[in-house]
């Protein structure tokens, strides 16, 4: 049975979100609830209203967290059925995303290094196992990426979905979700201490499109090659 709860009672439970990020916090407490097994592939969240009021916060942050969470795949929303926790993806939710900017030196160094390991083995995997239906979900991650760099924005996200559709044509989802752990908090900790300032972004624009010649030409050695390129630098930043 469901406990009911008078009006008044239910809103003193709640207080106001006055931190400067309510997207990540939401994304934190649902976190949490898949750790502790609270929420596990297949449950259905709550829908956008009744988060809203819960949080005590704007219907828009809701959406934004959820938004985000299906872009990294930890859910997936249905037009007919809401949404819904996803399987694929939750392991990176694990303990690491919202710790990992907390390593310092060596421990952060070695972070930027298993991406490294990561990203030449799946772009490796792409060339040799991409589909048509592959070239086109890549194509359509470069184009978002190309208009954010060209409008002067942070392109973290577009950055890292073009990157994740490299992982999803190796058809290797282990591959895929450790990616999912190592390379986002990389992406905001270099946008953070503007890393990727000046004319970077265009210049990854370019080996993007290079990485996804090779990716389509089906060479694998020339498109380990450009990636390799691609992040040379990054080894270096902590």
């Amino acid at each position: 049975m469901v406990n009911q709860f008078k009006p008044m009672e239910t809103l003193s439970n709640f207080k106001e979100i006055k931190l400067d990020h309510p997207v990540d916090i939401i994304i934190s407490q649902i976190r949490d609830l898949i750790i502790t097994g609270e929420l596990n592939a297949g449950d259905k969240l709550p829908p956008e209203r009744k988060l809203s009021e819960k949080f005590g916060i704007s219907r828009t942050y809701v959406r934004d967290a959820i938004k985000k969470l299906e872009f990294y795949g930890i859910v997936k929303t249905h037009p007919q059925s809401g949404t819904i926790i996803a399987g694929l993806g939750v392991t990176a939710l694990e303990g690491l995303i919202t710790d990992v900017l907390k390593m310092e030196g060596s421990d952060f160094h070695s972070l930027i290094e298993t991406r490294l390991i990561l990203e030449s083995q799946t772009v490796k995997l792409a060339a040799k196992r991409r589909t048509e239906e592959d070239i086109v979900a890549l194509q359509e991650a470069l184009n978002l990426y190309e208009a954010k760099v060209k409008s002067g924005e942070q392109a973290i996200d577009e950055d890292l979905l073009f990157h994740i559709k490299i992982a999803e044509a190796s058809k290797n989802n282990v591959l895929k979700s450790l990616m999912l752990v190592v390379t986002p908090d990389i992406l905001n900790h270099f946008t953070k201490h503007n890393v990727c300032g000046g004319g970077k972004p265009f210049g990854a624009l370019q080996e993007h499109k290079e990485i996804l010649a090779h990716i389509i030409e089906q060479d694998g050695a020339l498109a380990e090659k450009a990636m390799n390129n691609h992040l040379s630098d990054i080894i270096n930043k902590k």
